[in-house]
């Protein structure tokens, strides 16, 4: 062998060993070589959670649960009351058209009156 060759075997042995290097800096040991981008994205994740939440206003699950047992009774006491609202919303609308057709039906008699007294 040539010492051109051994260099270039040097260096292209360097290049691999930063290669290696540079994809497993930074991690936790959780890289798996079968799929190195998604374990490397979600170590990443894991690692940034806490401020994810903090920073985007994230609320937990277990807190989530909390306030939901705590205001339960009352958003199923409001959805109870939005039925009987819709409920006399429709009774309501049906009775304002009955009175509206009562309504029409007293000017007419009303302007055939005032047509036959002339």
């Amino acid at each position: 062998m040539t010492p051109i060759e051994i260099l270039l075997i040097v260096i292209l042995a360097i290049l691999i060993i930063f290669l290696v290097y540079y994809f497993f800096r930074g991690s936790g040991g959780r890289v798996a070589l079968s799929r190195p981008v998604e374990s490397r994205i979600d170590e990443y994740l894991d690692r940034k959670f806490e401020r994810f939440v903090e920073e985007w206003s994230l609320v937990r699950r277990p807190v989530l649960n909390a306030f939901k047992d705590d205001r339960n009774a009352a958003l199923d006491r409001d959805e109870e009351r939005i039925v009987t609202l819709k409920k006399f919303e429709s009774e309501m609308k049906t009775t304002l058209d009955d009175l509206e057709g009562r309504l029409n039906a007293l000017e007419d008699s009303l302007a055939t009156e005032k047509t036959g007294r002339k």
